[in-house]
């Protein structure tokens, strides 16, 4: 009953940039935290970027200083903007959201489907 959906990955040159949103939707009481994790063939998912119900976030050293994640609480969206990508940028990103459903307590961690991202000339 909760969905959240990726966009905004494609092909794109390196220095160039891309604009990532993953909207939450479905049967939602309330969202805590949100971040951005990516994953290449062989490797595990990191967590590159996170943001707090009150827009304190973190980074992971290999994007900090060109990606910037935000959220619009309003509309239970996060966003990742993608700016200066390299090639070792390329992986499949997901969302991930905490969130409380109507009459429960705890929060769940839902994933989006993931979005593919190419960096290359």
């Amino acid at each position: 009953q909760v969905q959240l959906v990726e966009s905004g990955g494609g092909l794109v040159q390196p220095g160039g940039s891309l604009r990532l949103s993953c909207a939450a939707s479905g049967s939602i009481a309330s969202i805590d935290d949100m971040g951005w994790y990516r994953q290449t063939p062989g490797k595990q998912r990191e967590l590159i970027a996170g943001i707090t119900r009150t827009s304190s976030t973190n980074y992971a050293d290999s994007v900090k200083g060109r990606f910037t994640i935000s959220r619009d609480n309003a509309k239970n969206t996060v966003y990742l903007q993608m700016n200066g990508l390299k090639p070792e940028d390329s992986a499949v990103y997901y969302c991930n959201a905490d969130i409380r459903m109507p009459l429960l307590y705890a929060y769940v961690g839902y994933w989006g489907q993931g979005t593919q991202v190419t960096v290359s000339s």
